[in-house]
């Protein structure tokens, strides 16, 4: 599974990050994670408000860290 994180590096995408790494720890589903901080990528996204989540080319979520519950849907729980 491709995942994106969208942001300029704020505490909330870092919180994102290490949220959606503990989720797929404890899923057991590998993930391959990968941070854009670019404000250009992000607009391509069409992500106006960050931290931004991309999960496949798909954007999943935008603005504030996801919670837990809607992390575990990405994943299938």
């Amino acid at each position: 599974m491709d995942i994106k994180v969208l942001g300029t590096g704020c505490t909330n995408c870092r919180n994102t990050i290490a949220l959606i790494e503990q989720v797929a720890k404890a899923k057991g589903v590998a993930v391959q994670l990968e941070k854009v901080e670019a404000l250009r990528d992000i607009m391509g996204y069409g992500v106006m408000s960050t931290p931004g989540v991309v999960i496949n080319g798909q954007v999943v979520h935008a603005g504030g860290v996801p919670s837990r519950e809607k992390i575990e849907q990405w994943f299938g729980a």
